[in-house]
């Protein structure tokens, strides 16, 4: 996708994105845990974001974090940006998209004991898995 094929009014994205992709990728929401389409998936390839096709994470970073959302250790260089989100009364930093702004997840130090083998980085970026597109 081109970056003239980006949609530039939410009515524009409201028409690209199904109802639950809009909801994660643009209004900030979540999926429930072990519910997401790549949570358990092990397939090689590439993950896209599911607005703008922009390469995100390969999956050779992936790892079972055990917490119910695709973890990767790393984001592909330059594909994201990490924002501070003070949201709910949590401290966290938000991860979206580089190419076109669509919140993707958080990004997190605080791996669940336990579960710092699957993590080469010690990051665990808990994705949606709506806002992703594996290609093989």
């Amino acid at each position: 996708m081109k970056d003239d094929d980006i949609p530039k009014t939410e009515e524009g994205w409201r028409n690209k994105l199904t109802p639950e992709q809009y909801q994660i990728l643009r209004k900030k929401g979540t999926e429930a845990p072990f519910t997401g389409e790549y949570v358990h998936t092990k397939d090689k390839g590439m993950y896209q974001c599911a607005a703008c096709g922009n390469q995100l994470f390969s999956s050779d970073t992936k790892f079972d974090s055990g917490t119910g959302w695709p973890s990767f250790d790393q984001a592909i260089p330059g594909s994201v940006e990490l924002r501070p989100d003070e949201s709910d009364g949590m401290n966290r930093t938000e991860v979206v998209c580089a190419k076109c702004g669509s919140h993707l997840g958080h990004v997190f130090n605080d791996l669940p004991a336990g579960r710092q083998v699957g993590s080469k980085t010690g990051k665990r970026y808990c994705i949606n898995s709506a806002c992703l597109l594996l290609k093989k």
